[in-house]
């Protein structure tokens, strides 16, 4: 189903934001710590296009999905571990150092807060990561709640991170909008009962996201402040 033009959503009192593809643009992060990684198991490096195909659904997906370049499934699970504790390595040395906040991210978060709308970031980098990310970015002090994808039993798409929110904030889900860069956060906002927003530049899996069920595609994070209303 194809992402409707974007309408004004009412009665909305939280906004739920992803971190990588819709604030930061994390990708060249990634780069650097997957293919020093892949220097450590003596593989070849990979483009930055491809590693951007393999983010979005957690870090054990994207190692077997990185060693899955060389390896078939038996010796991608032979080498996993070796592989993630080197990654694990990696991206704490470099967190942040080679990414970037997208335009249009702090005006929108600040238009969200104006409208005294609450703020939790879920993602599913995991929490050790993503909190010193935003930290490092200055956009802690949005969120009021922040969820990895290793904080919670479950992680998107499922829709268990969206509702816990629900249930921190005292909200119903129809009162959250979710606004995220991939079919996983319209997936766990729309299995969850949230409103969804979604923005183009990010990284869907090297898919279309103007092919996923959302109630619109804004173009950045102060578009879709100025399209929520409480």
């Amino acid at each position: 189903m194809n992402a409707p033009e974007c309408s004004l959503l009412t009665d909305i009192q939280a906004a739920i934001v992803d971190l990588d593809g819709t604030m930061v643009h994390t990708a060249p992060d990634f780069h650097v710590a997957i293919n020093r990684m892949r220097a450590d198991l003596g593989l070849a490096p990979l483009a930055i296009d491809t590693i951007t195909h393999f983010v979005g659904k957690g870090t054990e997906n994207l190692m077997r999905r990185v060693l899955g370049v060389d390896y078939g499934p038996a010796d991608v699970e032979r080498h996993f571990q070796a592989a993630l504790a080197s990654y694990m390595a990696h991206y704490t040395a470099i967190n942040g150092d080679y990414s970037s906040v997208y335009p249009g991210v702090r005006e929108g978060l600040d238009a969200l807060r104006s409208k005294r709308l609450r703020l939790a970031c879920v993602t599913n980098k995991p929490i050790a990561f993503a909190l010193p990310l935003l930290e490092k970015t200055g956009l802690r002090t949005y969120f009021e709640t922040v969820y990895g994808g290793d904080s919670l039993p479950r992680k998107k798409p499922d829709p268990y991170p969206l509702l816990k929110v629900c249930e921190d904030f005292g909200l119903l889900p129809h009162q959250v909008v979710a606004i995220g860069d991939s079919s996983n956060d319209a997936q766990a906002a729309r299995a969850a009962g949230c409103r969804v927003l979604n923005v183009p530049y990010g990284y869907n899996h090297g898919e279309s996201i103007h092919d996923v069920d959302s109630d619109g595609i804004v173009s950045t994070l102060l578009e879709a402040a100025h399209l929520v209303s409480t």
